[in-house]
């Protein structure tokens, strides 16, 4: 038998409020300077809240006022932002990545999304609950061979008995846990720390899917564990429908300052192959993927793919 798990959190998971911030953050600098350079790190939780970050831009960008519409009016603000270092800015001007990295694309004929099929749904039991109940929470999915084995569901501020039917109601399963340490009221930055890029298993594609270990939010597309990772799903979905395949894996590798990937491989149904045809510069990426102008706040929750995004879609000649 095969067993799969994926979990999903909502938008107001602390991990998920900071990195809306630091998504929010970056689309205002990038709304007045799409030339701006952002690397941003976000940490909230017990009435503080720490923006810090490297920012080289001409926007001028209002950082309180940006984050307070995410966290609570007595929440402190501390924010210590620096210009990009000149030793990573001469790597970056001459066009080449602003990091050295490994960003994995995947995509599958599993589900409509090109997504595995535990990802889907608990993605999908999350947004249904949190429809109804906008607070803190998760959801966990497990299947064995497809079939949906176990649902485990915890939500701030659901009854067990209201938040049990509503599962039920959405999705079928063998078994449900629901809220298994009680009711709870307490969430968000109340009841724990967030930090940015945290998340980055439930921004990809679970946890059965590997990742190159870079986190998205708050960062422009010269950091290639964004552009890169965002283009490799590109990739993958295109080959997935050139090749009318089952599953297909994109490995795209970079070096710091330097333009091209130092390797970019696919693998279509298990056999290994190169990858042609593209642009992968990250100025390349930026221009067919519309980096400089996209929302990235509409990314940071609800995960980064399967969504309609211009990197979920084939490219068609």
């Amino acid at each position: 038998m095969k067993y799969r798990t994926a979990e999903c959190v909502s938008p107001m998971h602390p991990d998920k409020i900071c990195d809306r911030i630091a998504d929010a953050l970056l689309d205002a600098y990038l709304a007045q300077d799409p030339e701006s350079r952002i690397a941003l790190e976000v940490m909230g939780g017990h009435g503080s809240l720490i923006i810090n970050g490297e920012v080289t831009s001409t926007a001028q960008v209002d950082i309180e006022k940006v984050a307070r519409t995410y966290i609570d009016k007595d929440t402190t603000i501390i924010s210590h932002i620096v210009p990009q270092s000149t030793e990573i800015a001469r790597g970056v001007d001459d066009g080449g990545a602003g990091d050295q990295g490994i960003m994995v694309g995947y995509a599958t004929a599993e589900t409509p999304e090109l997504l595995p099929l535990e990802y889907v749904l608990a993605r999908s039991l999350c947004q249904a609950v949190y429809e109804v109940y906008p607070y803190d929470g998760k959801t966990q999915v497990t299947i064995i061979d497809g079939r949906v084995a176990t649902v485990v569901v915890s939500f701030q501020n659901a009854p067990h008995d209201a938040l049990y039917a509503l599962v039920r109601n959405h999705i079928d399963a063998d078994e449900y846990i629901i809220n298994p340490a009680g009711d709870w009221s307490l969430g968000g930055f109340d009841a724990d720390t967030g930090l940015s890029g945290r998340k980055i298993v439930v921004d990809h594609y679970g946890p059965h899917i590997p990742v190159g270990g870079g986190s998205f939010s708050g960062k422009d597309y010269t950091k290639v564990d964004r552009s890169g990772a965002y283009m490799a799903r590109r990739i993958a979905c295109d080959l997935l429908e050139q090749h009318h395949a089952q599953e297909v894996y994109v490995y795209l590798v970079y070096a710091i300052g330097k333009k091209d990937p130092i390797m970019a491989r696919a693998i279509i149904d298990g056999t290994e192959c190169a990858i042609t045809g593209y642009h992968l510069a990250p100025r390349d990426i930026a221009q067919s993927l519309s980096l400089k102008t996209c929302s990235f706040l509409e990314t940071a929750s609800w995960g980064h793919f399967g969504r309609g995004f211009q990197w979920d879609a084939p490219q068609h000649s």
